[in-house]
């Protein structure tokens, strides 16, 4: 049954006055979905040729239906803008840390959102990513901590155990002159260790949904003290496989923390959900085709076929090594199979996916982020843990299949406002492909020009 937009947004808006949980899901390549135990309609709002996954009228028709609730703004706006971090009202010791760290001058994110979050209020902010949006809510958190209860107060969880540990990193430096206290809580690490650190007390809690509410059930983190709720990656972690954690999680929390969601993309999905547990957040959210990373030049090189993709990537490999660059493929054998093949012709690579353990995970990320390592080969798993700040070239060997992770991916190179080069492999199936990314960014993706090594 096909129904049109009317009828959409009139099933929607009968399940809101119903007091009903919505069982809307989206799939970028099919259509949108409603399950319920007592009906599946399929909606094929909008769709290009063949449903095409990146599809701007689906898209944006279903962003601007949930923007709003019987005709009223969902969400309130923020428009100040504080241009420096001194005109913030942070505390001494924050500022402190915060230069410390490096930051002179708030980015756009860090000057609209900052704020908002100190105040206690609920926020969904978005931001290209290497913008400072891990920053901006690190910064919100321990401006409203109390140093002296050597209690969890705050909860950040993030998508990948590399991004929570990031986070726990960044956290750490910024509150150094405020003796916070941070642990992160992954899989793939001792529990016992874990109770340990918990139970010694903790200011904030950083961490995947897997351990983090494991941890909650045991009772080795208490809730009592959570003021703040942060989900950072929001896209993926409200994706099917996380979205029943974060319900759970969220259910054990007292009923005023406050939630920010930050997220390099704020897909439709996302936004939906996060409806049914903020109170009238304030939203700072970029209009899609202003997402692209402004300084990373984008190209592609036509391959032809599959077959040619890797002679394709060994000519490039000299440039590849003057400068740090992460490949990525769409799966995790394929980054094996590169990863032998490469190093079969005698080019040193790194490489890591999620079916390897913590321990080599973390071995390999320092070898990348201290240098010893140059090229590194992975998959989406990483395309929004990794913070290299050399990182200037990324190269998409597979191009993706969701939209959100092209901006992630090529948000590795180019961190905080430096160079940075993307480069798409495309063979004749991917045509279609490439056109789509670059009319649903509103971007131009040249062919590569023979002096690659001049742009990095």
């Amino acid at each position: 049954m096909i129904l049109d937009l009317f009828d959409l947004s009139l099933e929607l808006s009968n399940f809101m006055m119903l007091g009903l949980r919505s069982p809307f899901v989206v799939d970028y390549a099919r259509g949108y979905w409603f399950f319920d135990s007592s009906f599946r309609y399929k909606v094929m709002a909008g769709l290009g040729p063949e449903g095409s996954q990146f599809d701007t009228r689906q898209f944006d028709a279903k962003m601007s239906e949930l923007l709003q609730v019987d005709g009223q703004e969902f969400f309130t706006s923020y428009d100040e803008v504080y241009e420096s971090f001194d005109a913030m009202g942070l505390q001494e010791n924050l500022l402190r840390g915060i230069y410390a760290y490096g930051f002179e001058k708030p980015s756009a994110i860090q000057q609209r959102g900052i704020v908002p979050f100190c105040k206690g209020l609920d926020v969904i902010q978005q931001a290209q990513s290497g913008t400072g949006k891990t920053a901006t809510f690190c910064s919100g958190i321990l401006q409203q901590l109390d140093y002296d209860l050597t209690q969890c107060q705050a909860l950040v969880l993030a998508p990948t155990r590399e991004l929570a540990q990031q986070i726990e990193k960044v956290m750490r430096a910024l509150g150094d002159y405020l003796g916070v206290k941070v642990h992160a809580c992954v899989g793939g690490t001792s529990v016992r260790e874990d109770q340990r650190i918990l139970s010694a007390g903790v200011h904030v809690v950083v961490g995947t949904p897997g351990r983090v509410f494991d941890m909650l059930r045991r009772q080795s983190l208490r809730s009592d003290y959570i003021k703040m709720f942060v989900l950072d990656e929001a896209d993926e972690m409200l994706s099917r496989g996380f979205k029943d954690q974060i319900y759970d999680i969220f259910q054990l929390l007292p009923s005023k923390v406050q939630v920010g969601v930050f997220s390099a993309t704020m897909p439709p999905e996302a936004l939906e959900i996060t409806r049914k547990f903020m109170n009238k957040p304030v939203r700072i959210l970029v209009k899609r085709d202003e997402l692209t990373l402004e300084g990373i030049k984008q190209f592609y090189v036509n391959v032809d076929k599959e077959d040619w993709k890797l002679e394709t990537l060994c000519d490039l490999y000299e440039t590849l090594a003057i400068t740090q660059s992460v490949i990525f493929v769409n799966t995790r054998r394929k980054v094996d199979w590169l990863t032998d093949k490469m190093r079969s012709r005698d080019h040193t690579v790194s490489a890591t996916h999620g079916d390897m353990d913590q321990n080599t995970r973390d071995i390999i990320m320092r070898e990348f982020r201290s240098g010893s390592s140059r090229v590194l080969i992975t998959t989406d798993l990483l395309a929004r843990g990794i913070d290299v700040q050399q990182v200037s070239l990324v190269i998409n060997y597979d191009l993706p299949t969701q939209p959100e992770n092209y901006l992630h991916r090529i948000g590795r190179s180019g961190r905080f406002g430096r160079k940075g080069v993307a480069i798409n492999f495309t063979t004749k199936d991917d045509e279609k492909m490439l056109f789509d990314i670059q009319r649903f960014y509103n971007v131009t993706i040249e062919e590569l020009p023979s002096n690659v090594a001049d742009l990095l």
